[in-house]
Protein backbone atom coordinates (compact mmCIF):
# COMPACT_ATOMS: atom_id res chain seq x y z
CA UNK A 1 0.00 0.00 0.00
CA UNK A 2 1.51 3.47 -0.81
CA UNK A 3 0.84 6.32 1.43
CA UNK A 4 -0.39 9.27 -0.01
CA UNK A 5 0.71 12.48 1.31
CA UNK A 6 -2.42 15.22 1.77
CA UNK A 7 -1.29 18.28 -0.04
CA UNK A 8 -3.55 21.21 1.70
CA UNK A 9 -2.20 19.51 4.81
CA UNK A 10 1.30 19.44 3.60
CA UNK A 11 1.16 23.17 2.23
CA UNK A 12 -0.65 24.04 5.65
CA UNK A 13 1.92 22.75 8.23
CA UNK A 14 4.71 23.37 5.90
CA UNK A 15 4.09 27.20 5.66
CA UNK A 16 3.79 27.02 9.65
CA UNK A 17 7.22 25.68 9.48
CA UNK A 18 8.65 27.79 7.37
CA UNK A 19 7.00 31.06 9.42
CA UNK A 20 8.53 29.17 12.54
CA UNK A 21 12.04 29.36 11.05
CA UNK A 22 12.09 32.85 9.92
CA UNK A 23 10.69 33.74 13.47
CA UNK A 24 13.64 32.14 14.78
CA UNK A 25 15.98 34.12 12.70
CA UNK A 26 14.13 37.31 13.06
CA UNK A 27 15.05 36.69 17.03
CA UNK A 28 18.35 36.08 16.11
CA UNK A 29 18.77 39.46 13.93
CA UNK A 30 17.10 41.41 17.03
CA UNK A 31 19.60 40.05 19.35
CA UNK A 32 22.66 41.69 17.61
CA UNK A 33 20.44 44.72 17.15
CA UNK A 34 19.93 44.31 20.77
CA UNK A 35 23.54 43.74 22.08
CA UNK A 36 24.23 47.18 19.82
CA UNK A 37 21.62 49.34 21.74
CA UNK A 38 23.37 48.00 24.92
CA UNK A 39 26.51 48.92 24.15
CA UNK A 40 25.72 52.26 22.69
CA UNK A 41 23.95 52.75 26.21
CA UNK A 42 26.80 52.06 27.86
CA UNK A 43 29.18 54.42 25.90
CA UNK A 44 26.07 57.46 26.59
CA UNK A 45 26.14 56.77 30.49
CA UNK A 46 30.00 57.47 30.30
CA UNK A 47 29.59 60.95 28.04
CA UNK A 48 29.45 63.79 30.36
CA UNK A 49 27.77 66.32 27.68
CA UNK A 50 24.15 66.81 28.30
CA UNK A 51 21.54 66.73 25.48
CA UNK A 52 18.19 67.95 24.55
CA UNK A 53 15.24 66.00 25.58
CA UNK A 54 14.50 63.95 22.09
CA UNK A 55 10.85 65.59 21.29
CA UNK A 56 10.00 62.32 18.83
CA UNK A 57 9.56 59.09 19.71
CA UNK A 58 11.67 57.80 17.50
CA UNK A 59 15.08 59.39 18.47
CA UNK A 60 15.36 58.08 22.45
CA UNK A 61 17.52 55.10 20.98
CA UNK A 62 19.89 57.22 20.43
CA UNK A 63 20.35 59.40 23.32
CA UNK A 64 19.18 56.67 25.70
CA UNK A 65 21.36 57.23 29.24
CA UNK A 66 22.56 60.40 28.11
CA UNK A 67 22.01 63.28 30.41
CA UNK A 68 19.56 65.93 30.14
CA UNK A 69 17.35 68.56 31.73
CA UNK A 70 14.03 69.38 31.58
CA UNK A 71 11.60 71.86 32.54
CA UNK A 72 8.35 70.13 33.65
CA UNK A 73 5.84 72.57 33.03
CA UNK A 74 2.75 71.30 34.43
CA UNK A 75 2.71 67.64 36.84
CA UNK A 76 -0.38 66.03 35.77
CA UNK A 77 0.28 63.46 38.88
CA UNK A 78 2.79 61.55 41.36
CA UNK A 79 2.42 57.97 41.27
CA UNK A 80 4.57 55.39 43.85
CA UNK A 81 6.49 52.82 41.94
CA UNK A 82 8.78 49.95 42.80
CA UNK A 83 12.13 51.42 42.91
CA UNK A 84 15.47 51.28 44.28
CA UNK A 85 17.88 53.71 45.66
CA UNK A 86 21.18 54.62 45.44
CA UNK A 87 22.17 52.58 48.45
CA UNK A 88 20.43 49.54 46.67
CA UNK A 89 17.94 49.75 49.09
CA UNK A 90 14.42 48.24 47.89
CA UNK A 91 11.16 50.92 48.30
CA UNK A 92 9.45 53.13 45.92
CA UNK A 93 10.68 55.78 42.93
CA UNK A 94 8.13 58.96 43.51
CA UNK A 95 7.40 59.00 39.03
CA UNK A 96 5.38 62.00 38.20
CA UNK A 97 3.66 62.73 34.54
CA UNK A 98 4.58 66.17 33.35
CA UNK A 99 3.78 68.12 30.10
CA UNK A 100 6.83 69.45 28.16
CA UNK A 101 7.10 72.33 25.90
CA UNK A 102 7.07 70.73 22.70
CA UNK A 103 6.46 67.56 23.38
CA UNK A 104 2.67 66.52 22.51
CA UNK A 105 2.51 63.16 25.51
CA UNK A 106 3.27 63.16 29.07
CA UNK A 107 7.02 62.83 29.82
CA UNK A 108 7.82 60.59 33.08
CA UNK A 109 10.20 61.27 35.95
CA UNK A 110 10.99 59.61 38.02
CA UNK A 111 12.06 62.56 41.38
CA UNK A 112 13.31 60.08 43.72
CA UNK A 113 13.37 57.83 46.23
CA UNK A 114 11.24 56.79 49.20
CA UNK A 115 10.12 54.34 52.01
CA UNK A 116 6.85 54.44 51.94
CA UNK A 117 4.49 54.72 49.07
CA UNK A 118 2.55 57.58 49.72
CA UNK A 119 3.14 60.05 46.34
CA UNK A 120 5.38 62.74 47.21
CA UNK A 121 4.33 66.81 47.09
CA UNK A 122 5.80 68.10 43.77
CA UNK A 123 4.93 71.29 41.41
CA UNK A 124 7.30 71.03 38.51
CA UNK A 125 10.55 73.10 37.52
CA UNK A 126 13.84 72.13 36.03
CA UNK A 127 14.87 68.63 36.02
CA UNK A 128 18.45 67.50 35.18
CA UNK A 129 18.87 63.77 35.08
CA UNK A 130 19.48 60.79 32.56
CA UNK A 131 16.97 59.76 29.84
CA UNK A 132 16.24 55.95 30.99
CA UNK A 133 14.16 53.38 28.33
CA UNK A 134 10.55 54.48 27.13
CA UNK A 135 11.79 58.06 27.36
CA UNK A 136 11.05 58.53 31.23
CA UNK A 137 13.79 60.76 32.67
CA UNK A 138 15.45 59.63 36.49
CA UNK A 139 16.77 62.83 38.30
CA UNK A 140 20.18 62.53 39.32
CA UNK A 141 19.20 64.88 42.25
CA UNK A 142 16.20 63.99 44.23
CA UNK A 143 13.52 66.36 44.14
CA UNK A 144 10.76 67.21 47.00
CA UNK A 145 12.55 65.89 49.95
CA UNK A 146 13.30 62.63 48.61
CA UNK A 147 16.60 60.78 48.50
CA UNK A 148 18.66 59.67 45.35
CA UNK A 149 17.72 56.75 42.94
CA UNK A 150 19.47 54.13 41.73
CA UNK A 151 21.15 55.23 38.81
CA UNK A 152 19.73 53.58 35.52
CA UNK A 153 21.96 50.54 34.21
CA UNK A 154 21.89 49.66 30.18
CA UNK A 155 22.97 45.86 31.62
CA UNK A 156 19.17 45.65 32.78
CA UNK A 157 18.26 45.79 29.24
CA UNK A 158 16.52 42.56 28.65
CA UNK A 159 17.89 40.80 25.86
CA UNK A 160 16.80 37.01 25.68
CA UNK A 161 16.09 36.91 21.81
CA UNK A 162 18.56 34.18 21.41
CA UNK A 163 15.89 31.94 23.95
CA UNK A 164 13.04 33.54 21.75
CA UNK A 165 14.72 32.44 18.83
CA UNK A 166 15.43 29.00 20.21
CA UNK A 167 11.76 28.59 21.19
CA UNK A 168 10.50 29.27 17.46
CA UNK A 169 13.17 26.89 16.20
CA UNK A 170 11.77 24.15 18.70
CA UNK A 171 8.27 24.68 17.79
CA UNK A 172 9.28 24.50 14.19
CA UNK A 173 10.75 21.01 15.04
CA UNK A 174 8.02 19.78 17.01
CA UNK A 175 6.01 20.92 14.21
CA UNK A 176 7.24 18.29 11.97
CA UNK A 177 7.95 16.07 14.04
CA UNK A 178 3.72 15.71 15.14
CA UNK A 179 3.03 15.88 11.20
CA UNK A 180 5.76 13.15 10.22
CA UNK A 181 4.41 10.78 12.76
CA UNK A 182 0.52 11.93 11.84
CA UNK A 183 1.44 10.80 8.41
CA UNK A 184 3.18 7.22 9.42
CA UNK A 185 -0.44 7.08 11.85
CA UNK A 186 -2.41 7.62 8.34
CA UNK A 187 -2.18 4.73 6.46
CA UNK A 188 -2.60 2.08 9.54
CA UNK A 189 -5.59 3.73 10.11
CA UNK A 190 -7.08 3.46 6.67
CA UNK A 191 -6.13 -0.26 6.81
CA UNK A 192 -7.85 -0.80 10.11
CA UNK A 193 -11.10 1.19 8.36
CA UNK A 194 -10.93 -1.11 4.91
Amino acid sequence: MTVRIPIIPTIIVGGAIAVMIALGFWQLGRMGEKEALVAQAEENLQMSAAVAYPLEAGQFDQVMYRRTTIDCLEVLSVSPRAGTSSKGAKGWAQRASCTLQGVDAPVDVDIGWSVRPEAASWQGGEVSGIIAPGGRVVATEPLAGLETLATPDPRDLPNNHLAYAGQWFFFALTALVIYILALRRRPATKARDD
